[in-house]
């Protein structure tokens, strides 16, 4: 509870606490002074001259009843105000502006005496505001009605008015004194059924008019609220109220930035509900853009730019809303990034400021820290702001200039004087300030523009007049062709939209001359032109470089230097994304990450859209590869790491076509008991997680027999062999399936029993069977690298015994060794490309498959004494659990770790570059790979 007013306003207190007092006196009502009421009238009375006039204006609020009301947690809108259709215009505007008195000085009351916070006094605000607006648009409906009749579209059905809130009213987060702003629609044009029939265009216009006149008119009592609906399309030049068609028809062609950000908060608050929610999904596109959209960046810049000048002209530096570091600057921060994230991140689509606030900060676009400073400051400038407002019923945003008004305003949010609330209010606006600052630091121009050369270089291939000299000159060898791809660029560009053009031509000099001090100046701007080829149609891409130097500059780096990253993102511009934010060339995405931001995505798409979720799939693992091979290519994460963050990637995917193909099953067939039984397991790189960059998929799946004649419970049952049969079919086929994301991945399933000509799906017993009875050494091998994947967890748990059971027999070692060594020289001869200058990193000798070949061999024979060596298929796990168990001695141990380590990391390089794992022989793979030969040798398994 705030503390009472001291002594410095006593004298004022007490004169008007008389005053009310003799008031209530004369008006017949008892002021019972019981639970603190004296108290908390005096605080009110201190707060707030509006509530002084109401209460002496109608001291009823002060009775008993008046006390109750006072006391109510509950909005006005539980409370809702309906008008008689009796009444004469004069008395519903009477009733309409004593309702929202009554109500407002009750939030006045609430706020001032502690009873409500500030979110819950804004909620209490927009409430009041809605049940006013229902209470006269109801009313206005039934007049006209009355006059002329339902209106009704084509077909005869009624219509109705929708009225849409804008900015704080959209957003449920109302100041107490603000003027509501509105746009009003209807669905379809038609006419009324009356005898004095009006178009429905008109009806409903007449219909907006008699509203604001209900609201806003100024009478005796006062009036309701301003209104102000210059947000409509073509703003006061444009009609009253819209159709939805007209409404699509504008913003699809006339809709500018600032529009985009003024919808981001729009609701229907009165009228017809359920249409309003489909005219704002109608116009969802419109805001929300299907890719990261930094054209929103030039919308932002356009309406700073104008209340920057209006806070010049007016000396509005102190004003809490639009001053530096005031309520707009937070809301700026929160609406741009929910205008460049929102088409693909619904949960930012929040139209309250706090709740969109939360929203960045649980996604990760804003920092934990920034959010609760621009939270503390939101909250406490949005109070300041309504104590500000209650105290006249004045819609102003600072502090007042009379002394005794702020020494009063102070003393009620309860600071000691006004230096202390100044102060504070300092403070979180410095806070806003420096966010802010941060926030518009993209929007600042380059400190270094482009180089007139290549400026002028473009606009002579737009004229015409240009050729290669220029690009000659700065730095390309093959200017001539670079020249030719140039012209058929910008002659492509023709086409485009004027902004979208003007921005290509601000953003190719900067381009060419970037390129041109980059370390491969040809590649890199016959890549970046490639990429602009591809985006000349998506404007948001072309704002991003041009907006985002950072990511300009990440990007012609890595076009300069990596040709798998540059082609994915060529083929892939979405992943542009991936370098605004310079900390993802040093964070590879956590497995955590990668499945709360698919498993987000996923819940926005119907379950039964296939296509669509694969979508999202692809999208996320593009994604989550690239963002690891820019960790890589940084030199910020290892080789075995990037293989493990590539193999956890293809786990989660797999994981996931397991479930939607499960679910596609049950929608199709039924269930087959609890869906248990399937499980996948990979074979291979995946079942190693050693992954690379462009591997393909291993997979084996099996399932638990005893579902094998078992049926389905849908109307097309199938039997348990089929069911799980068409699961895998489907997964295979998904992973392999070309979208407009991608693909997935390559998928090799020839590893089950029987190769080729075994069934798809194994069941356990009959696997289990097969590994003990019929398999071959090379397949045994393989089962060194199985890991479980995905699926039931009894069948992958019976999985890993059936593994370890086979691997785990005793065998003979001539036997394995003649038998590898076989397999090795077969692979050899088949797949080797080294040469007497050229190494094949994996197939060479010395290379990465002799490590995994003797590794798989001491495996196979001694693992039955010590069955350790069964815990990882990983080769690096597996050199450590081979040197504890005393099969290899230090020096080996270390040697092979070394070797692996390089050879692998040689392998991903080669693969980022676009380039065979063929490599000249330096004296480190020297070393490395006449190591692991000789300790191969040592074992008996010369693989020559």
């Amino acid at each position: 509870m705030p503390a009472a007013p001291d002594s410095a306003f006593a004298a004022f207190l007490a004169d008007r606490y008389a005053q009310l007092l003799a008031r209530c006196r004369e008006a017949g009502v008892v002021l019972h002074d019981d639970a603190g009421v004296d108290a908390r009238v005096r605080r009110v009375l201190l707060a707030s001259d509006f509530a002084w006039e109401s209460f002496q204006r109608d001291p009823e609020m002060l009775s008993a009843n008046g006390l109750l009301l006072m006391a109510n947690p509950h909005h006005a809108d539980t409370r809702p105000l309906t008008l008689d259709p009796t009444l004469d215009e004069a008395e519903a505007l009477r009733a309409l502006r004593r309702y929202r008195r009554r109500e407002a000085v009750r939030l006045i009351w609430r706020d001032v005496n502690g009873l409500d916070g500030v979110e819950q006094t804004l909620a209490g605000s927009t409430a009041l505001a809605e049940s006013c607006l229902a209470g006269a648009h109801d009313f206005g409906e039934r007049v006209l009605i009355r006059r002329h009749g339902v209106p009704r579209n084509a077909q005869g059905a009624a219509q109705r008015l929708v009225v849409i809130g804008m900015g704080k009213l959209g957003g449920a987060d109302l100041n107490f004194s603000s003027d509501i702003d509105l746009i009003l629609a209807f669905d379809e044009n038609g006419e009324t059924d009356g005898t004095r029939p009006l178009a429905n265009e008109t009806f409903f216009a007449r219909l907006g008019q008699l509203l604001v006149k209900l609201l806003a008119e100024i009478t005796v009592d006062g009036y309701v609220y301003r209104v102000d609906l210059r947000l409509r399309p073509f703003g006061s030049a444009g009609r009253v109220a819209f159709s939805f068609a007209a409404m699509e028809q504008y913003y699809q062609r006339e809709g500018r930035d600032w529009e985009r950000y003024a919808w981001i908060k729009a609701r229907p608050v009165a009228g017809d509900l359920r249409s309003g929610k489909r005219l704002i999904e109608t116009l969802r596109p419109f805001v929300y853009r299907r890719y990261l959209d930094y054209t929103a960046f030039a919308g932002l810049r356009e309406m700073k730019t104008l209340i920057d000048a209006e806070v010049a002209r007016k000396d509005l530096e102190d004003n809490l809303k639009l001053g530096a570091g005031g309520i707009r600057e937070i809301e700026f921060i929160v609406q741009l990034l929910q205008l460049i994230r929102g088409g693909r991140e619904p949960a930012l689509r929040e139209r309250g400021l706090l709740p969109a606030l939360a929203a960045c900060e649980r996604l990760g676009v804003i920092a934990a820290d920034r959010a609760k400073r621009l939270r503390a400051a939101y909250l406490l400038l949005r109070r300041v702001e309504n104590r500000v407002q209650m105290f006249r019923d004045e819609q102003t945003h600072a502090l007042p200039d009379d002394p005794q008004a702020r020494a009063r305003l102070a003393q009620a949010l309860g600071y000691a004087n006004t230096e202390a609330l100044a102060a504070e209010l300092a403070r979180a606006r410095a806070d806003v300030g420096a966010i802010f600052a941060e926030v518009m630091a993209p929007l600042q121009a380059d400190a270094r523009p482009a180089a007139a050369e290549a400026t002028g270089y473009v606009q002579r291939v737009a004229d015409g007049s240009a050729d290669a000299t220029t690009l000659q000159a700065l730095g390309y060898r093959d200017a001539a062709t670079l020249h030719a791809k140039v012209v058929t660029l910008v002659h492509a560009a023709r086409t485009m939209s004027a902004r979208g053009h003007a921005r290509l031509n601000a953003l190719l000099p900067t381009l060419i001359e970037e390129a041109a001090r980059s370390v491969e100046p040809d590649v890199c701007l016959d890549r970046l032109l490639r990429l602009l080829h591809g985006v000349i149609r998506r404007s948001a891409y072309l704002a991003l470089l041009e907006e985002q130097a950072g990511a300009r500059r990440r990007l012609v780096a890595l076009f300069a230097d990596s040709a798998l990253l540059a082609e994915r993102v060529i083929a892939h511009p979405l992943l542009l994304d991936d370098l605004l934010d310079a900390r993802m060339e040093t964070q590879a995405p956590s497995h955590a990450e990668l499945v709360a931001a698919s498993r987000r995505h996923l819940a926005n798409v119907p379950a039964g859209d296939t296509e669509a979720r694969l979508v999202v799939l692809q999208e996320q693992k593009n994604s989550a590869a690239f963002r690891v091979g820019l960790a890589y290519r940084g030199g910020h994460l290892g080789a075995a790491a990037t293989a493990r963050g590539l193999s956890n990637t293809a786990d989660f995917v797999v994981a996931e076509l397991l479930a939607m193909a499960t679910q596609e099953m049950q929608r199709q067939h039924g269930r087959l008991g609890d869906d248990a039984g399937l499980a996948v397991i990979g074979y291979g790189s995946l079942g190693g997680a050693e992954l690379g960059f462009g591997s393909d998929l291993d997979l084996v799946f099996v399932y638990d027999e005893k579902f094998a004649q078992a049926e389905s419970d849908g109307a097309r049952a199938l039997d348990g062999a089929r069911y799980y049969a068409r699961i895998a079919q489907r997964i295979v086929a998904w992973l392999g399936l070309q979208t407009h994301a991608g693909r997935l991945y390559e998928v090799d399933v020839r590893l089950r029993p029987d190769g080729g000509k075994g069934l798809l799906v194994t069941g356990m017993k009959s696997f289990a069977d097969y590994q003990r009875e019929r398999a071959w050494v090379w397949e045994q091998q393989a089962l060194v690298r199985a890991r479980p994947i995905a699926g039931d967890a009894a069948t992958l748990a019976r999985f890993a015994t059936v593994r370890a059971a086979t691997l785990a027999q005793a065998r003979g070692a001539r036997d394995v060794v003649e038998q590898v060594i076989g397999m090795r020289q077969r692979w050899r001869v088949e797949r080797d490309r080294s040469t007497d200058e050229l190494l094949d990193l994996k197939q060479g000798q010395g290379a990465l498959l002799d490590i995994e070949f003797l590794l798989q061999a001491l495996v196979l024979i001694h693992a039955h004494e010590h069955a350790a060596l069964l815990r990882s298929g990983n080769t690096a796990a597996l050199i450590a659990l081979a040197r504890q168990a005393g099969l290899f001695d230090k020096t080996q141990a270390r040697a092979l770790a070394d070797a692996h380590a390089t050879l692998l990391a040689r392998a991903l390089t080669c693969t980022l570059d676009a380039r065979p794992r063929l490599v000249g022989r330096d004296v480190e793979l020297l070393r490395h790979t006449q190591a692991v030969a000789a300790i191969a040798t040592a074992f008996g398994l010369k693989f020559a």
